[in-house]
């Protein structure tokens, strides 16, 4: 049996392949250069033969569903308005304007349309939001709670604890911090089940390119905001620097270790947040490749046990999101990893990601949204 895994990555797309369990297949795809032609990320998952499944780029997350469910004519429409939380006139105007995160949105949509032409049976997978073993009070207006990579970074971060430590899933208590070029995240797992979590946009300070957490006051003095504003006012805005390599080489400077300290303050004031007992921390994304960051927290967080996550034996190439993605796909379709998808209850989750909102101004966004019902 074999099964692909696409990690959406803002700087990269990873593609991980596994066959009965086992990495086969590994290759990395410039974002850009597949926002400029999707075909450069069809033809890297043809190189994986014909899996079959392949979990696709999932954005903010859905109940687990299928490509082939959703009717060609409205596929664009779905994908922007339930997978990326927005419309394809945003995106659009957000390109135009030089907008980096708008070309990964850009990428995902095209290249998912070209993937409805694959023989190979193709799903999205659910966000943390959309898992039964969140209690529901913790999702009130929120959105972002983890998104669909969050999830499949976190599964893969289950999966390598109890090989590492030889424990059950059960027996798993862990935080995943993930710290990406875009967003970072923190996952609270209890009993090998995830049951909270801090998303991208959600953490209580930035990360290297969103601002994450706004004040309401900010909010309205904005007036109106759109798509766009979700990938500024983060360390990248505040230092005014283009790359995590260049906030780290520029911290002598007043603006850069600003927003660095920024980062870092929320960082450590999520993991307090979820944690309340001696679990370890798992670390993973692109960040924690720089010792000024893993350096700095673990100088503020002394008494926590930091550890780099594991990846599965034989990838070198891929990030572990991607990998993520790889495992659910096969535990998914019933291969070497079925009792672990099993266990954290992927295949219950349901709805989508703006189905708890209440406040007045957005609890009827959806009448604005594609109304869908599965075929």
């Amino acid at each position: 049996m074999k099964v692909v895994g696409i990690d959406p990555g803002t700087k990269s797309m990873d593609v991980c392949g596994l066959e009965n369990g086992e990495v086969y297949y590994e290759k990395t795809v410039d974002t850009m250069e597949v926002a400029e032609n999707p075909e450069k990320l069809i033809n890297t998952i043809k190189e994986t033969g014909e899996p079959d499944l392949i979990a696709a780029p999932s954005g903010y997350g859905v109940e687990p569903t299928k490509l082939n469910e959703i009717p060609q004519k409205r596929l664009e429409e779905w994908y922007y308005n339930y997978i990326l939380l927005t419309e394809k006139v945003f995106i659009e105007r957000a390109r135009k304007n030089g907008v980096f995160g708008a070309e990964l949105y850009h990428a995902m949509t095209e290249s998912i349309k070209q993937m409805k032409k694959l023989k190979s049976e193709i799903i999205f997978i659910p966000g943390v939001i959309n898992l039964e073993t969140v209690p529901k009070h913790k999702k009130l207006n929120k959105i972002d709670m983890g998104t669909a990579d969050k999830l499949a970074v976190t599964t893969l971060g289950i999966h390598t604890t109890t090989q590492k430590n030889q424990i059950d899933y059960k027996d798993v208590d862990c935080l995943v911090l993930e710290m990406g070029f875009g967003y970072n995240s923190i996952i609270k797992v209890r009993g090998g089940k995830v049951v909270d979590g801090l998303g991208g946009t959600t953490m209580p300070g930035p990360g290297f390119l969103t601002a994450s957490t706004l004040d309401l006051e900010v909010v309205q003095l904005g007036k109106t905001w759109d798509k766009q504003d979700v990938f500024q006012g983060g360390a990248q805005t505040i230092a005014g620097v283009e790359t995590p390599k260049e906030l780290m080489e520029k911290l002598d400077k007043p603006e850069a270790k600003l927003g660095f300290d920024a980062m870092i303050d929320g960082i450590v004031k999520g993991v307090k947040s979820l944690k309340n007992k001696d679990e370890l921390v798992l670390l993973s994304g692109r960040l924690k490749n720089h010792p000024e960051i893993t350096d700095e927290l673990q100088d503020k967080l002394k008494n926590i046990d930091l550890r780099e996550m594991d990846g599965l034996p034989g990838a070198e190439k891929t990030k572990k999101t991607a990998q993520g993605y790889a495992v659910v796909a096969d535990g998914y379709h019933g291969g070497k990893y079925k009792k672990l998808i099993n266990h954290i209850e992927i295949k219950k989750a349901n709805g989508t990601s703006i189905d708890y909102l209440h406040h007045p101004k957005v609890k009827n966004i959806k009448k604005s949204f594609t109304k869908f019902k599965k075929q």
